[in-house]
């Protein structure tokens, strides 16, 4: 047997609509102020020996592009402008990361960047690790 229950509309105040709409913003504006909190922490912690000061910046830049509209119109502005640094950390953002692909492009372009091209170990790894792997 199917009892279906009628449900009256449920219908709010104006006075409950500014509550609602006031409660939202203190939360988002609680959320961005948490975000900038991660964020200033990961770069306090950055200096120290491990990775530990990127896991807390991106967290923090995900709770600030999420919950403010400024943050994020900026964040877009600078993607435009800087693509290339922008990148990496866009991956980081999405909903299923790519950690291990981000860190190992960051490992490739740093050590471009640092070592002399005769020293230069992780690409050749990389070709190393594709060429046993189609073998395979």
């Amino acid at each position: 047997m199917n009892f279906a229950i009628a449900m009256t509309p449920v219908r709010f105040s104006a006075a409950d609509e500014l509550a609602r709409e006031l409660l939202g913003r203190i939360i988002r504006a609680a959320l961005v102020l948490l975000g900038l909190v991660f964020i200033a922490a990961g770069f306090l912690i950055a200096p120290l020996p491990g990775p530990m000061g990127l896991p807390l910046t991106v967290i923090g830049l995900m709770l600030v592009l999420r919950n403010s509209f400024k943050a994020r119109k900026q964040f877009v502005r600078f993607q435009h402008a800087h693509p290339k640094l922008v990148f990496p950390l866009r991956r980081l953002l999405r909903r299923e990361p790519e950690v291990i692909l981000v860190a190992w492009q960051q490992v490739l372009r740093i050590e471009k960047l640092v070592v002399p091209r005769r020293w230069r170990v992780a690409k050749r790894w990389r070709k190393s690790f594709k060429h046993r792997r189609s073998a395979v």
